[in-house]
C-alpha cells in the first residue's frame, strides 16, 4: 500500500506530463477573442480559454457580467515558457496606458488587469510593468494595468472559444475596424506583438 501513491503519481506524469507541469494565469486586456488568439501563438502555451473574472457576480454571462472583466485563462508549461515571457507578450498586445478600456472597446469590462495568485506572480507582474514603462519612455504611474489578487475564473460561452479560428473573416474584420493592430504598432513600434527582450 505504501507504494501505491507514488505509483499513481508516476503514472499520471507518464500519461499526461503536460498537466503535471502546467501553471495557469488570468489576464484581462480588452476583447478576449483577441487576447486568446495573440497568446496562443507562444511556444509553451498549452491552451487559452476566454472567460470572466474579477467581480462578485456568480455565473456571469456575456449578456450580464457586471463587475467582471473579459479575461483569458492561460494554461502553460513552465518548463518551456516563463511567466515574465508571457507577461511581456501580453503587455505588447494591449495598450497599458489606457485603464478605461482597450482600443474600440470601452468600459470596466475591457480594462487591463493582471490577476496574480501569490507574491511571486505579483513581483513578476510589477517587474513587467516597470519594464514596459521604460520601453515606452513613460513614468510608471502612467501604466494603467491593475494588479489584482486572483479570484474565480468563469468560462465564457462555447461560441467565444477559439473565435478567431472558427470565425476567421468576422474576427479579422472586427480586429481591423477596432484599430487594435494599428494602435499597437504606433505604441510599441518594432516590438509590437513580439517576444523580443525588453528595450530600455
Amino acid at each position: 500500500m505504501k507504494y501505491f501513491l507514488p505509483l499513481i503519481i508516476t503514472l499520471s506524469i507518464l500519461i499526461n506530463p503536460i498537466n503535471t507541469l502546467a501553471e495557469e494565469l488570468i489576464l484581462a486586456g480588452g476583447c478576449f477573442w483577441c487576447l486568446e488568439h495573440d497568446l496562443e501563438s507562444l511556444k509553451g502555451i498549452n491552451f487559452v480559454q476566454s472567460g470572466y473574472s474579477g467581480g462578485d457576480l456568480q455565473n456571469p454571462t456575456y449578456e450580464n457580467h457586471e463587475g467582471h472583466q473579459e479575461v483569458v485563462l492561460v494554461n502553460y508549461n513552465n518548463q518551456l515558457v516563463s511567466l515574465p515571457e508571457i507577461l511581456r507578450l501580453y503587455l505588447r498586445n494591449i495598450d497599458p496606458l489606457d485603464g478605461s478600456g482597450q482600443f474600440c472597446d470601452r468600459g470596466d469590462s475591457y480594462r487591463p488587469v493582471i490577476f496574480y495568485k501569490d507574491t511571486i506572480e505579483k513581483s513578476d507582474a510589477e517587474n513587467s510593468l516597470f519594464s514596459a514603462s521604460n520601453e515606452l519612455g513613460v513614468p510608471l504611474q502612467k501604466i494603467s494595468v491593475e494588479l489584482k489578487s486572483r479570484g474565480q475564473f468563469w468560462l465564457a460561452e462555447e461560441y467565444h472559444q477559439d473565435f478567431a479560428e472558427r470565425n476567421e473573416l468576422k474576427y479579422k474584420f472586427y480586429r481591423f475596424s477596432c484599430g487594435r493592430d494599428q494602435k499597437l504598432d504606433k505604441l510599441w513600434g518594432a516590438n509590437s506583438r513580439s517576444t523580443n527582450l525588453w528595450s530600455e
